[in-house]
């Protein structure tokens, strides 16, 4: 490890002050070249980068060029590298750990640790997954030395929710309004996170690329992926040498099958630095949109080799593994990827989907349970949730959940149809109906008919529940609608002669039996609203 003698404390600015921009642009290069001269390359980057988005300072205030030194994990990370394959990391232990430990406790006692002794420290004692004493050493890191940013980075990989954000003790100063923001995006607090931005960027970090990516991401982590790619791309008109968090630009892009694109991106990126690992997952993820998924787990592989505690490369080579039906080496992935970040959605989620394969209900409920208490308002955990429940035969649970999806924006538009055909399995005939009618009416709405294909099943059942409640108008505007489907025309047309036979006896509408809802009237055979009826109380199956 780099030499630990004791150097001179950097001031803090005191309670989150951001007057004198000047003054922390000198700081920040301070702290950036110390930071590189121990090997800290991730601090002293973000300490740059920081700095330079701030006004430039006289040639003759600039610190001197660092002198580099090799990181005391270096050879573990080699040893690393050279083993087969990713999956193997767990093997390769840094041995001098315990031995670190005692001799760093010893001067920490002795208080002769400075900001970066204490970070080794804290690192040493989250290697050894000593959790609890590894966060009170980084508090106190971030206290001794509050503008190395590494120390709150590891800080904010160990705090798992608000509860336990709101006990810490931390320094009253302006570096924690970005560890603030940081740990608000992680634990899903988007609102809070992108308010905290914002006020960095009116208190003179306008020009902050790191910034403009860490909004990018929020609105990724919310799936508001109009406005991500918006300003992922206007990032890369700012600065087109930039790599960090092109990988999350690259699942955006992924996401959108946006393949020439994400070829484009590829390509660029491999010019720049092809032996960084955001390359390495872009390049697994343009592989991955051309289901090349053997190529895409390659490069996810290289890219562990380049770091091994790399997220998102663990979480998508658990993807790819799944791709490829290796449920083995899927579950390994996704347990390393929990590893390195507890809060990791994706993983949890992939790993509830891995024990769904292998038909392992109960395996498949915790997993997702996890998942949805990193993701509340996401609505494919609630989704699958309901699926697990359905299949235990907890059917209040899964109604619950489904209907919750809705509730809080059903992305895959399925949460209704799910509920409905419950509803149906259960006799609840009204229930089932209305839920096939808010599905349909959500789909006509929002213009998406063609995608989804439960719209045929939806119209069919209301086309047969209406028949038997004698309401022959909506029967038979909905059996119309069935004609336009393939899987259902055949019986929209035995069911339109039933009713003109029906009809033709003198069959008439009944007034007894009542309808959920109406149809809306462009769905109607002929163009006028059928008979409006008040809709069902849900609330009972509302968690």
């Amino acid at each position: 490890m780099g030499k630990m003698a004791a150097t001179a404390v950097l001031p803090s600015l005191g309670s989150c002050d951001f007057s004198d921009l000047r003054e922390i642009k000198k700081q920040l290069l301070s702290v950036a070249e110390r930071s590189r001269e121990r090997g800290l390359q991730h601090s002293g980057k973000w300490a740059s980068e920081l700095a330079f988005a701030l006004d430039p300072l006289p040639l003759s205030e600039l610190p001197a060029a660092p002198v580099l030194t090799e990181s005391g994990e270096k050879k573990k990370d080699d040893e690393t590298v050279d083993s087969l394959g990713p999956l193997e990391k767990g093997q390769v232990k840094n041995e001098a750990l315990r031995e670190l430990r005692v001799e760093l406790s010893k001067k920490h006692k002795a208080q002769e640790l400075d900001g970066f002794g204490l970070y080794l420290y804290g690192v040493v004692l989250r290697k050894l997954d000593l959790v609890k004493e590894a966060i009170d050493v980084f508090v106190e890191a971030a206290h001794v030395l509050p503008l190395h940013w590494g120390a709150w980075l590891e800080l904010c990989n160990l705090i798992t929710d608000k509860e336990m954000l709101k006990c810490l003790s931390l320094p009253d100063t302006w570096m924690k309004e970005f560890f603030l923001a940081h740990i608000y995006t992680e634990l899903q607090l988007i609102e809070e996170a992108l308010q905290k931005y914002q006020s960095l960027i009116d208190a003179g970090f306008s020009k902050s690329t790191y910034i403009i990516s860490q909004i990018a991401v929020a609105y990724h982590n919310i799936r508001d992926i109009d406005k991500a790619l918006s300003i992922f791309n206007e990032l890369r008109k700012q600065d087109p040498y930039r790599i960090e968090n092109m990988d999350t630009f690259s699942n955006l892009l992924y996401v959108r099958s946006m393949k020439p694109e994400l070829s484009y991106l590829a390509h660029n990126l491999c010019e720049i630095d092809k032996y960084r690992v955001e390359t390495c997952c872009v390049i697994g993820n343009y592989y991955s949109l051309r289901s090349q998924h053997e190529k895409a787990a390659l490069y996810f592989q290289r890219a562990l080799k380049l770091n091994p505690r790399y997220l998102g490369a663990w979480t998508l080579m658990g993807h790819e593994y799944m791709e490829m039906k290796n449920t083995s080496a899927a579950i390994q992935a996704y347990r390393h990827a929990i590893e390195v970040n507890k809060r990791d959605y994706r993983a949890w989620y992939g790993l509830g989907q891995t024990y769904e394969i292998l038909k392992m209900p109960f395996y498949c409920l915790y997993y997702y349970r996890r998942a949805h208490q990193l993701r509340p308002n996401d609505s494919r955990m609630l989704v699958a949730l309901g699926e697990c429940y359905e299949k235990l035969n907890q059917l209040v649970e899964a109604k619950k959940c489904y209907w919750r999806a809705y509730a809080v924006g059903d992305v895959e538009k399925m949460a209704l149809v799910k509920l409905a055909k419950l509803h149906e399995q259960l006799n609840e005939s009204e229930q089932a109906a209305q839920c096939y009618i808010k599905y349909i009416q959500d789909i006509y709405s929002c213009g998406e008919i063609v995608e989804h294909l439960e719209v045929s099943t939806a119209f069919r059942y209301l086309a047969q529940y209406y028949f038997k409640c004698k309401l022959w108008d909506e029967a038979s505007a909905c059996a119309q609608k069935c004609c336009a489907f393939n899987d259902t025309r055949e019986e929209g047309k035995a069911l339109l002669r039933q009713i003109l036979q029906l009809r033709n006896q003198g069959e008439t509408s009944s007034t007894e039996m009542s309808a959920p809802f109406f149809l809306p009237a462009s769905l109607s055979s002929n163009n006028t609203p059928t008979r409006r009826v008040s809709p069902l109380n849900l609330s009972s199956v509302t968690p």
